[in-house]
């Protein structure tokens, strides 16, 4: 038995799937299924219900999931412990944020970080915010990257970036010659939204209290989907502005500041309260909030 078996274990357990195990581990399903049947044969009890359409956990299996997530704590823990024991951090951080923050957010602090301290490892777990925040309460990942408020007691939240929603259309859209556009203008027009999340709640938000009804088109779970059908003129969205820079300079779609009212977020680096930060996560919060200073100065 060893901490890859481990590893694969509890992602079969995750996502119910060995197929979808094998795509999260970079592996084949044959080697997934492979490994699963050594740790059966090990503990010498079956792990999963294979028979339906799900792969499920057996009762020996949940007993057994227990045992594997504390046993990668403790590995985690153990190498963290170790990295603090040299004077330059090593070790491993992982991230979770959601698909637009690991494309136009994380990367510059990443890069940034990497330059610094080389030998630290660095993932990132793409997820939505509600899952973000499990990962970090059960400490599948270090830091969670999500838009505040953070209303869980048991989270610290430190910002580290600020932006505003903007409107887009496609270039030839007859918004697209305004500089600013009104919620009542926008009202006007099919709306290409995302399907939940903090931007999605913002923007029922203002349309409620503005007392208008959107004219939803298409409810989308990528905020790329959102930009690629917004270009093809199914309708008009919104993105937060760092998101939509490439596009703007390359013409494919047309950014709008819009009034009455605007919406800003504030992007936050969350974590446990009581989790003790190895060197290598404090160095990754001083940078990650020295980014947003530089954003700052840059925009003043």
């Amino acid at each position: 038995m060893d901490f890859d078996q481990l590893n694969s274990f509890l992602e079969v357990a995750k996502h119910s799937s060995f197929s979808k195990a094998a795509e999260r581990c970079f592996r084949t399903q044959p080697a997934i299924s492979s490994q699963i049947r050594a740790l059966e044969e090990e503990v010498g009890a079956k792990l999963f219900d294979r028979s339906g359409a799900k792969v499920t956990l057996t009762v020996a299996g949940k007993a057994f999931q227990d045992y594997a997530e504390e046993s990668l704590r403790a590995l985690r823990s153990v190498k963290t412990t170790i990295a603090e024991m040299e004077r330059t951090p090593r070790g491993e951080i992982v991230v979770g944020a959601n698909e637009a923050t690991c494309l136009y957010i994380l990367p510059e602090v990443f890069a940034d970080f990497k330059r610094q301290y080389p030998k630290v490892s660095v993932s990132i777990q793409r997820a939505e915010t509600s899952k973000t925040l499990e990962s970090v309460i059960d400490q599948t990942v270090d830091f969670g990257v999500v838009s505040l408020p953070v209303k869980d007691s048991r989270l610290a939240a430190l910002p580290i970036h600020h932006d505003e929603l903007v409107l887009i259309t496609a270039s030839g859209h007859p918004l697209a010659q305004l500089s600013h556009a009104r919620l009542e203008e926008i009202a006007k027009y099919p709306l290409v939204l995302p399907k939940l999340g903090r931007t999605r709640d913002a923007i029922d938000d203002v349309f409620e209290e503005a007392q208008l009804k959107p004219h939803v088109s298409m409810e989308l779970d990528s905020s790329e989907l959102l930009k690629r059908f917004v270009a093809a003129d199914v309708g008009v969205g919104f993105v937060a502005r760092s998101n939509i820079s490439d596009e703007v300079r390359a013409g494919t779609l047309s950014a709008l500041s819009f009034i009455d009212p605007p919406i800003s977020r504030d992007l936050a680096l969350v974590y446990r309260k009581d989790k003790t930060l190895s060197r290598a996560a404090r160095a990754f919060m001083e940078i990650a909030v020295n980014k947003k200073a530089v954003r700052k100065l840059a925009h003043s």
